[in-house]
């Protein structure tokens, strides 16, 4: 996957130079291949969508399926809910929920009990591992049931490059394109506590004796001059930072997905530029525009 990922890097560069050089030379470019070069975004795969009418605003690699990693969290929220499991019941933490791919730290310590609402909340939220795991090893039939679950909802929602393996996104063969992303977003946004947890800024569980607080892994949902809908962010160092999201901007429902970004802030500073460019009207001075 990491190949991949390499080769679509490769091919916008390749597409960027050709489409700049032919500007250089006085070549008249058809409307659809004028390149918004001023919204200058990092992330390697990126989609932007209104929501409204399903248009593309701007696409880079969208049809390219790669490493998605946490962002893979919304579906088993999603799966879960549609399995109708009460949110209240109280689920004991065990040595099988436990990461033994990559071994992340878990502030959640095996033995403790928390409701499943907690577990969706912390894994939407702050992206805990552990508890997504917790959430896929207590579903009826189990982690192998979860997943194939996950699979069929994708299939359901017209993801057709998408595949899923865990509940959290640690293995880099759960992987989706971001027109396929673009549906997952738009059908978590249509769940309240899909939005609520994943918008929360922070939340405080209790385990044993004492309380735990955590922060959203996205520090965007603490800005006021965002309006997030719904919002997931991932890593893992094959699929690079991920950022997805529906945000309200200039007063439209945009669905934004952020994939193979590297470095702490470039998906944050993309979705920035992405919200300037668009205040400022740029998607409207411009044609829609897809680099494949």
């Amino acid at each position: 996957m990491l190949g991949n990922a390499m080769i679509a890097s490769s091919r916008v560069k390749t597409v960027t130079l050709c489409i700049t050089a032919l500007l250089i030379a006085g070549v008249s470019l058809p409307s659809v291949a004028k390149v918004p070069l001023n919204l200058n975004l990092k992330s390697g795969s990126v989609l932007i969508m209104d929501k409204a009418d399903s248009s593309v605003i701007y696409s880079r690699l969208a049809d390219v399926a790669m490493p998605i990693a946490s962002i893979t969290k919304l579906m088993t929220a999603i799966v879960v809910l549609d399995a109708k499991q009460p949110l209240g019941e109280r689920i004991q933490i065990t040595v099988a929920d436990r990461d033994v791919k990559k071994s992340t730290f878990s502030r959640l310590r095996v033995g403790a009990v928390m409701t499943r609402g907690d577990l969706m909340h912390l894994a939407l939220m702050s992206s805990e591992n552990r508890a997504a795991h917790t959430l896929g090893n207590h579903y009826p039939g189990g982690m192998t049931a979860l997943v194939s679950a996950m699979n069929a909802k994708a299939a359901a929602l017209g993801m057709v490059n998408t595949r899923f393996v865990d509940s959290n996104g640690l293995s880099s063969e759960n992987v989706a394109s971001p027109e396929d992303l673009s549906k997952l977003v738009i059908a978590a946004s249509y769940s309240p506590t899909i939005r609520a947890y994943s918008t929360d800024r922070r939340y405080a569980v209790r385990v044993d004796r004492r309380t735990i607080e955590f922060r959203n892994t996205d520090n965007l949902v603490a800005n006021p001059a965002w309006n997030i809908i719904v919002q997931k962010t991932g890593y893992i160092s094959e699929a690079g930072k991920c950022l997805v999201m529906e945000a309200v901007i200039r007063g439209r429902s945009v669905v934004i997905v952020l994939l193979d970004s590297f470095g702490k802030y470039t998906r944050v500073a993309d979705a920035k530029r992405i919200k300037n460019w668009m205040e400022a009207g740029g998607d409207l001075r411009r044609s829609r525009v897809s680099m494949r």
